[in-house]
């Protein structure tokens, strides 16, 4: 059995950061455990190439969750990254650190050291941002920021002067002085490729010699010797192989399949575990639950003039952009799919906003099979004004169905499972319309295409955003981070309870959602992660 100092499952967002920052003094030896294969992949690398991932099973698990109540019955499409890189290495890039008040909340739960004054160095650390340091931003860190602004559509600058119409302050920084308002997102891309935690943190830690990757090696089992972890059996081409860790096993494998790599090794809800003849190592219900999720759904218009869709569409058009791409690494193959947003209160007595917005210069009404239609949009000029919330009050569950490693959780999303969620999602689709009739965008707007304009009243726009919306691919907490046993899975120091050797670091960890896209909180919880383990043992 080949033995290493520490073994980290899953080479995504935070897995890619705590491998680097581990092995980068060379006193230790490390092993990444990878499921996926490699991102050396044009549509990886392309950043509006992530509509070709969006199904792909060579780089994407295509977890779908139960029939969902909250969503008129839909199962729902959840794509997670079985790749380098993880999902930073297919999703849409748009770098949204979260509210200050959201890790102020984590810190007063009990999570001493994950406060906001605590965690902004981490997050200048990590950035390159191409606007410059100043007291929020940072520079000379792994990760490229860019700001989309010199790139956007003009229908883009329409959608920012109609959100200022409709009483939103433009905002040049979401991740500055404050959050809300309207703006142009920054998306983590260099050189018009997408920069993700592979590219950023493995790739580069990969030329060292105490850093060892192994690809489409999918982790079974964490083995133990009493209550401590020793660690992991994995599958890798057919043949079951077992590794030992003298110092930690750190679990990396994100929401979905850290909970369930924990249950598959006796950690988890001992009821569920027992039924499936698994033997308990250590009991903890929370393994799994306290599951939250941003949903939303997208409001399309017919446009009176040309939107991307009469570039992207034709074959001409897709001739002139790659190959503005592939020699100048620019235009909208370049960019993310979501070029704008913002975040807006649905009731001015909230104290920080809980609705974010997201613009998006073509139309994707018509399905493609195989792939998301983002390089096939609409044969219209089309755009979306999209929206998700940010504080969910729903909560699911996943759970493993079988000692079967193979086999797919069950995933238990209970979208839009409470009032607060379904009264909050109303008053912000309404404000969707609202920006739409602001003169800037109205005199630009043939017809609203979806839902249409033959749904008005509140049953009509609930039921249809029941039918229509879906995960917008920021599930977390399902290894929630917490002092108390009894209501988390680790501890602020990112331990298992009740456990030796083993610690969780990725999104599962977070105790609630952050207010915004969940990619850079999960390098950042990566990067602190690490720090911490390299005090413990230094």
């Amino acid at each position: 059995m080949q033995t290493y100092d520490f073994i980290v499952v899953g080479s995504g967002s935070a897995g890619s950061v705590v491998a680097e920052r581990l092995s980068a003094s060379g006193r230790f030896s490390v092993l990444v455990l990878e499921a996926g294969g490699s991102d050396c992949r044009f549509y990886i690398q392309m950043p509006l190439g992530y509509g070709k991932t969006f199904y792909d099973p060579a780089v994407n698990w295509n977890y779908r969750t139960e029939p969902d109540p909250g969503l008129a019955g839909n199962a729902d499409h959840w794509p997670r990254g079985k790749v380098l890189g993880g999902s930073s290495s297919i999703n849409a890039m748009v770098w949204i650190r979260g509210h200050p008040a959201d890790y102020d909340y984590w810190r007063e739960l009990g999570n001493p050291g994950w406060g906001y004054d605590d965690v902004l160095p981490a997050f200048k650390a990590i950035e390159d941002n191409a606007a410059g340091a100043d007291r929020w931003r940072g520079t000379g860190g792994p990760v490229r920021v860019t700001d989309c602004f010199p790139s956007i559509h003009a229908s883009t600058k329409r959608y920012l002067a109609a959100a200022e119409q409709a009483g939103l302050a433009f905002n040049p920084d979401f991740n500055g002085a404050t959050q809300e308002g309207v703006g142009v997102y920054q998306i983590n891309t260099a050189g018009g490729r997408r920069m993700s935690a592979a590219r950023a943190f493995l790739r580069p830690a990969m030329k060292r010699p105490n850093l060892r990757v192994e690809m489409k090696a999918l982790a079974t089992r964490i083995l133990f010797e009493g209550k401590r972890a020793i660690g992991v059996e994995y599958e890798q081409k057919g043949a079951r192989h077992t590794v030992r860790a003298s110092r930690e096993v750190i679990v990396c494998g994100g929401s979905i399949n850290s909970p369930q790599l924990l249950q598959l090794s006796g950690v988890g809800p001992a009821a569920h575990l027992s039924a499936l003849g698994i033997d308990i190592v250590e009991a903890n219900e929370n393994v799994g639950r306290n599951l939250e999720d941003h949903v939303g759904l997208n409001y399309t218009y017919k446009g009176r003039g040309p939107t991307l869709n009469q570039l992207l569409r034709p074959w001409w058009g897709k001739l002139l952009l790659g190959m503005q791409y592939v020699f100048l690494r620019s235009g909208p193959l370049s960019l993310s799919l979501n070029n704008a947003g913002g975040f807006f209160r649905t009731d001015a007595s909230r104290p920080r906003p809980n609705m974010q917005l997201y613009f998006q210069a073509f139309s994707t009404v018509i399905p493609k099979n195989g792939e998301r239609p983002i390089l096939t949009p609409d044969p219209w000029p089309g755009f979306s004004i999209g929206l998700s919330n940010c504080r969910p009050t729903s909560r699911g569950e996943i759970m493993i169905r079988s000692k079967t490693p193979r086999e797919y959780p069950k995933i238990v999303a209970n979208a839009l499972s409470t009032e607060q969620d379904v009264a909050e999602m109303l008053a912000a689709v309404k404000f969707v319309r609202r920006i739409a009739s602001m003169p800037a965008l109205a005199e630009f707007i043939e017809e609203e295409i979806v839902p249409g304009p033959s749904v008005q009243s509140d049953e009509e726009l609930i039921q249809d955003f029941r039918k229509r919306s879906g995960t917008v691919y920021h599930p977390v907490a399902t290894c929630r981070m917490g002092p108390d046993p009894a209501a988390s899975v680790v501890d602020p120091r990112l331990k298992v309870h009740g456990l030796e050797g083993l610690r969780v670091i990725d999104a599962s960890v977070f105790p609630t959602n952050i207010s915004g896209n969940t990619n850079a909180p999960t390098i950042m919880t990566g990067w602190k992660g690490a720090e911490i383990v390299l005090r413990d043992w230094s």
